[in-house]
């Protein structure tokens, strides 16, 4: 040690540590300077949200590009409020899930069918509870439009938790059990480790879904009053109905710049700091690299602030609650324990019986058996557009996410443009489908199809590159050591380690695509409306009626379809997932 503490070395260890000082000075002040933006900017959007309702009528939406930047900052926290709220329903929801069967029988079929019912069928019966809890201010419309966002985001990110909860590596599992981890404690040091590569990626995903439902959730209805607040999606609804290309390419700027600021200063940072969670022996030659996430890393203020929020967390783990005595309860059979199972499972199936059998009794008051079968028929087109979108999008995705995620490099310049795209709003592009469509004169039973899947797609591929990325490098190794290639490679290697992730992506979006079906089965520009056989437009039509018992039948027989689907397909594509493909 005196050797490298000798005099001649003496000035340059001094170098490098005064280096290292003012490295450390100008990253706290570029951190701290970010932090006080940040800050800025949620205080001025939470003092807009807090004015009166009656602002919002004097002050109508404008196309003057001085209010574009506002208007940004508005959606932009809406997003993220909503991404708060789908992380806190991800992490209680998904997890009830996955460890009790009893809440699994209720939870997930309730997921199939709550991402499945469009947005317009959440505003029709959140909004009037919203606005009753603020009377008379923005803040009721901007929580009903928050809760509008939430429903485009939550649902993946459940089904992305829920999906790596019951596919933790059993000797993982055992170590903790034989640690006598208690159930917070596992969470923390397991459960949400493992499943932190997946998560991000369908947060980022979430993010991305969430701008395809800004148009739907800005523009509030109630009663014969309808309530536009100031965002990007407001702004290109103006656009689109006044026709002005100029005012739609600047909203798309905007959205391009606030894609691109919140997935530097954001999502790569988090992406880096989730790469040290992913479950291997051997560590990886390439990581994620983030700037700002190695600003933060040699900042040494942002380090502290940190440490002193994260304490009441550290101390909720280390907490060790007294030992209560538990009452001695009979020694339960087999026998009594399938009992209470089928009793249990009786339950939930009159509880869903009671509820069908008061919408049923909703819609035959106004409906006929004509009707229910003229919705069953349509849904059976719908139906079938979702499943071919699904293989094509399949097809056409897993190669490109594998090939992305097994490269880091890559990863980091295709995340921006895939959450660019996966943003892009599909309404932008109907006024271009509908002059193509009638210039060509083409079916659009067959060419509306493709805007369903415009959005819901880059579901399997960020779940792809997702499950590529968390394959382990020492089996990547194996496979190159043996000499593993093509085919083999992909039929031993790639889909195995890939296949939860893709089940997880391929479920989201066909639910996705049932749920865009409203808004791409029936387009219009001006005068001119294209319409296809669906029962999107189905339910599109009776929305824009007030035809209330077909909405009902519309999205019940849609509700229906998707838990048939997934029950038939999805669900048995998890259990083989959950014991044949996990990782021990």
């Amino acid at each position: 040690m005196a050797f490298f503490l000798a005099p001649s070395r003496a000035g340059g260890a001094t170098g490098i540590v005064s280096s290292l000082g003012k490295a450390s000075i100008w990253a706290d002040t570029a951190a701290l300077v970010l932090l006080a933006g940040v800050a800025v900017m949620v205080v001025h959007g939470a003092e807009e949200a807090r004015q009166p309702l009656d602002l919002l009528q004097q002050l109508p939406i404008t196309l003057d590009p001085a209010r574009l930047p506002d208007y940004a900052l508005r959606t932009t926290l809406r997003m993220f409020a909503a991404l708060a709220a789908s992380l806190l329903f991800t992490f209680t929801v998904a997890t009830l899930a996955a460890k009790s069967r009893k809440a699994e029988l209720i939870i997930v079929p309730a997921l199939d069918i709550l991402q499945s019912v469009p947005v317009l069928g959440f505003l029709t019966f959140t909004v009037t509870f919203f606005m009753g809890l603020f009377p008379g201010q923005q803040l009721g419309a901007e929580c009903a439009s928050i809760f509008a966002i939430f429903t485009g985001q939550a649902w993946n990110m459940a089904f992305s938790f829920y999906q790596s909860l019951r596919t933790v590596p059993a000797d993982l599992d055992e170590v903790s059990r034989q640690f006598g981890f208690s159930a917070w404690r596992r969470f923390i040091r397991l459960d949400l480790p493992f499943a932190m590569p997946g998560l991000v990626w369908n947060m980022m995903m979430s993010m991305s879904g969430g701008w395809f439902f800004v148009v739907a959730s800005e523009a509030i209805t109630v009663g014969d009053k309808t309530v536009t607040l100031p965002g990007i999606g407001s702004w290109l609804a103006v656009a689109i109905e006044r026709k002005d290309f100029g005012a739609v390419a600047l909203a798309v700027g905007a959205m391009a710049v606030v894609i691109l600021l919140y997935d530097q200063l954001l999502f790569r940072p988090i992406v880096a700091w989730a790469d040290k969670f992913r479950f291997e022996q051997t560590a990886s030659q390439t990581r994620p690299k983030s700037w700002a996430y190695d600003l933060v890393r040699r900042t040494r203020l942002v380090k502290k602030l940190a440490f002193v929020l994260a304490a009441p967390f550290r101390l909720v783990e280390t907490l060790r609650l007294p030992s209560l005595p538990h009452p001695r309860l009979p020694a339960i059979g087999r026998t009594t324990a399938g009992a209470i199972n089928r009793a249990w499972v009786g339950l939930v199936l009159l509880g869903c019986a009671w509820g069908l059998w008061q919408l049923a009794s909703f819609i035959t008051d106004s409906l006929t058996m004509g009707d229910i079968k003229e919705a069953f028929l349509l849904g059976l087109a719908t139906l079938a557009r979702v499943a071919v979108l699904t293989v094509i999008a399949s097809v056409i995705w897993v190669p490109v996410g594998v090939w992305v995620g097994l490269r880091p490099q890559w990863a980091e310049r295709v995340q921006p443009a895939a959450q660019f795209l996966a943003a892009f709003p599909a309404n932008v592009l109907f006024p271009f489908a509908v002059v193509a469509i009638s210039t060509l004169h083409l079916d659009p039973n067959i060419w509306l199809s493709v805007l369903m899947v415009l959005g819901t797609q880059w579901y399997i591929l960020f779940n792809v590159i997702a499950g590529a990325t968390a394959i382990p490098t020492d089996l990547k190794e194996a496979s190159g050591i043996f000499g593993i290639r093509g085919w083999q490679w992909w039929r031993q290697l790639a889909l195995p380690a890939i296949f939860p992730y893709f089940v997880t992506g391929a479920l989201t979006a066909s639910g996705g695509s049932w749920n865009a079906s409203i808004v791409a089965e029936t387009v219009s520009w001006g005068d001119t409306k294209l319409e296809a056989a669906g029962l999107g437009s189905y339910i599109a039509n009776a929305t824009a009626a007030g035809d209330y018992p077909r909405v009902a039948l519309g999205i019940a027989m849609m509700s229906l379809f998707v838990i048939l689907f997934n029950r038939t397909v999805w669900r048995p594509m998890y259990r083989y997932a959950e014991r044949h493909l996990r990782l021990n």
